[in-house]
């Protein structure tokens, strides 16, 4: 029997395993977090069958998705049997139509339960961003702020390890935070995943009385931080991150270059990030930057950043929370990320006691 359930309630069933049986190019834009996906057409069969409805139209169409899918339903029956295991499938596609309607009747007919989303990706899409647009966040944030280069990123990493509530926005977003942002082996993600998974680990630390978060921009690459948890921001406890410069620039060169052995592709990249800053920098380090970048200089083009674009910049924002904030020495990120924690630690105590924080 194949059976219906909304997004909320399929949220709240722990024992459903989602599957995404769109295109693989439809299920890399965007979709559930945890799903995986079994397509029922891969993304050129997808084309045939789109182009026939549209020349041929819609009987012609579904009699090509027949023939093309009928010697494939073995096979999709046993992808989705080894990856629901201990579950039951929830099926979905784009907006419940016909390819989660033939998924679901397959496992139906091999006497197999199913589950199948009303309304498909597009109703689980609307659920997150009517959510997230009343979103109630009741728990406090812990705000790093710091220079480019302190480590912020790894103490959010080395706390969330250690159990931790964090929200890790850059790698929500698939990005550092910059210009330079998408550098190196990193893939930016769509405003889509993006809410997904902010909604998720929001969700997810819903009770939570604190939770940590860099001090981010409105826009993260690709992506716009919502409305609500920038006031959330800037309403936050402020800690001051610091490092001393030339633990900065070691940290950003093995960050940003890391397992990177293409020359020319690394100056491209750095050149094309540096092209989206040069009009705010004098001609005379505009040359210099050109250079250095010609010549391989990784050390020195950070050096020149750091000291003539990107601290200026964030120490003026930083002034803005300097008179509340606790400072934090980042040089052993091990020991700023005990720190962090113990901040944790002695806010959720007092906040236990009803001590005012």
């Amino acid at each position: 029997m194949i059976r219906e359930i909304s997004v909320e309630e399929a949220l709240n069933n722990p024992r459903l395993r989602w599957v995404d049986v769109r295109s693989p190019r439809e299920f890399a834009e965007a979709t559930v977090p945890w799903a995986v996906n079994v397509p029922l057409f891969d993304d050129e069969e997808r084309a045939r069958v789109g182009t026939c409805y549209k020349q041929q139209g819609r009987e012609q169409a579904i009699e090509l998705g027949i023939r093309i899918v009928s010697p494939k339903i073995p096979s999709l029956l046993e992808q989705i049997k080894e990856a629901t295991l201990g579950g039951e499938p929830l099926i979905y596609c784009w907006r419940g139509g016909m390819r989660s309607k033939a998924v679901a009747t397959f496992l139906d007919l091999a006497d197999r339960p199913v589950w199948r989303l009303t309304g498909g990706y597009r109703a689980y899409r609307q659920y997150v961003v009517s959510r997230l647009e009343a979103y109630d966040l009741r728990s406090r944030l812990i705000v790093l702020h710091g220079l480019t280069g302190v480590g912020k990123t790894d103490i959010l990493k080395r706390l969330s390890e250690k159990g931790v509530p964090v929200l890790d926005l850059e790698e929500m977003a698939g990005h550092r935070g910059s210009a330079f942002g998408t550098l190196g082996e990193i893939r930016p993600r769509n405003q889509k995943m993006f809410d997904s998974l902010l909604f998720h680990t929001l969700e997810r630390y819903k009770d939570e009385p604190f939770l940590f978060m860099e001090a981010e921009s409105k826009r993260i690459g690709r992506v716009l931080m919502p409305d609500f948890l920038e006031k959330a921001k800037e309403a936050g406890i402020p800690v001051i991150v610091e490092a001393s410069f030339e633990t900065r620039v070691s940290r950003i060169l093995e960050t940003y270059l890391r397992g990177e052995q293409d020359r020319n592709r690394l100056q491209q990249q750095v050149a094309g990030a540096v092209s989206r800053i040069e009009r705010r920098l004098p001609p005379d380090v505009r040359k210099d930057l050109t250079a250095r970048i010609e010549e391989g200089n990784w050390r020195r083009v950070v050096e020149i950043l750091l000291k003539e674009y990107y601290d200026p910049r964030y120490l003026y924002s930083q002034e803005k929370v300097e008179g509340d904030a606790i400072h934090l020495k980042a040089d052993d990120p091990d020991a700023a990320a005990e720190a962090c924690r113990g901040i944790w630690n002695r806010l959720k105590q007092q906040t236990a006691t009803d001590v005012p924080v």
